[in-house]
Parts: structure tokens; sequence; C-alpha cells
């Protein structure tokens, strides 16, 4: 009888110690995200969406990889990288969860969506078929033109390397063409 109290009493003790270190471990997550906030915007609207990207409900493979390259250097930001280097390793995850699990902001409707334009069917295998994303490519959906356009030119002019793929994609294509995607992605 006392071993079965025991061991009732240890199990809920131990039941109720791992619930609250996985609640702090939560809150320590949230705390560390908080920082974000004043970039990427407490609601998901970032600050200046025209440079700063959406993470809310983007894709987690995707924000992890992004975190870890500022961390190593592989892609450089004078605000990211010192940000991703000051986090351990294993927060990289959980940070990008933590975005991955919240709903993409919602946006003003807009007018009747262009036809695609011409090329931008090379981007839906990895980006999906809405170019709402998937892993291991970004939701591109929704972004603004602006942050959509200057990332397409730095794959296209190599300043930014950090996926293999996308400098040889975005060279293919003109500058015109790239434009039209981008007017065309921020639409959707």
């Amino acid at each position: 009888m006392f071993t079965r109290l025991f061991s009732t009493i240890v199990g809920a003790g131990i039941g109720f110690t791992i619930t609250a270190l996985s609640a702090y471990a939560a809150d320590d997550i949230e705390a560390k995200a908080q920082m974000c906030d004043a970039c990427h915007g407490q609601n998901g609207v970032p600050a200046d969406p025209k440079t700063i990207p959406i993470i809310w409900g983007q894709q987690q493979s995707y924000l992890v990889k992004q975190l870890r390259d500022y961390r190593n250097g592989e892609r450089d930001n004078p605000i990211m990288s010192p940000i991703a280097k000051g986090l351990a390793q294993e927060d990289l995850r959980k940070i990008a969860a933590y975005f991955a699990a919240k709903s993409w902001p919602a946006q003003r409707a807009a007018a009747a969506p262009a036809p695609p334009p011409n090329g931008i069917a090379q981007c839906q295998p990895c980006h999906q078929p809405n170019f709402e994303g998937g892993p291991p490519a970004p939701r591109l959906a929704g972004l603004s033109y602006e942050y959509l356009a200057a990332t397409m030119r730095d794959f296209a002019t190599e300043e930014r390397g950090n996926n293999g793929d996308m400098p040889k994609f975005m060279q293919a294509l003109t500058d015109r063409e790239r434009d039209a995607m981008a007017r065309y992605l921020s639409a959707l």
C-alpha cells in the first residue's frame, strides 16, 4: 500500500514538475521571441514591410534555416546576424516553431488578381501552387512587393547566396519578369 501511494505521489510530482518545466520552457521561448516584435511586429505585421519580411505563419523549416544561416554567417544582416549569434543553437528551432504556429497576418483584400506572369510556374514546385510555402521553401504570397523585388534582385546578383538554386533561377529571368513576379506574389 505504502509503495503504491509513494509511487502515485512521486508520479504526480514528476508529472507536475514536467508540466511546470514545459510551461517555463514555453515562457522562455516566448520571452526570447519578443525581441523579434520590434521589427517583425507584435501582430505579425512588420514595422517596415518593404524591408522586413512577415515571419508569423512562415514555414518552420525556412525560419530555422534563415536563423542558422544568420548565426553561421551564410547570410549577413547587421541586425539579424548578431541576434542569431546570441541565441543558443537549441533555441533556433523552438523560436522558428513559435512563429510558424502563429497565423499569417490578415491583409486587406486586393483587387482582382492579375494573370500569373511568365516564368512563375518554375516557382511552384518548391513554394507550392498557391505560393504559401512548404518544406523547405518559404511562403511568398502576401509579402510586400518591395521585399520580394529586393530579395529576387539579391539572388540574381548573388548578394544573397544562402540557397543554391535561387541565384540560377533569378539570373534566368529579366528584371521585368522578376518585377512582374514580385507584383503578382505580393497581391496574393
